[in-house]
C-alpha cells in the first residue's frame, strides 16, 4: 500500500455570491474564486468584482 503524502486542509466560505475564500493550511491569505468575462456573460451574472474562476485554478494547476 501506498504511504501518504500529503491531506490538504481547507476551509471554504461563501460571500457573496458567486464570491468564495478559500483558507488553506500553512498560507495566512485566502485564495478568491468568482467569476469574470465570458464565464459572467454565460451564466448571466453581474458581479461587483472579479475574481479567477474555480476552472482558472483547474487549468493553472494541470499547466504548471
Amino acid at each position: 500500500m501506498s504511504k501518504l503524502i500529503h491531506t490538504s486542509k481547507i476551509r471554504i466560505y461563501q460571500d457573496k455570491r458567486p464570491i468564495r475564500r478559500a483558507f488553506i493550511e500553512h498560507f495566512k491569505e485566502p485564495v478568491f474564486f468568482g467569476m469574470h468575462g465570458g464565464i459572467k456573460e454565460f451564466y448571466g451574472v453581474e458581479t461587483e468584482e472579479e475574481h479567477p474562476a474555480t476552472l482558472d485554478y483547474i487549468i493553472a494547476g494541470v499547466g504548471g
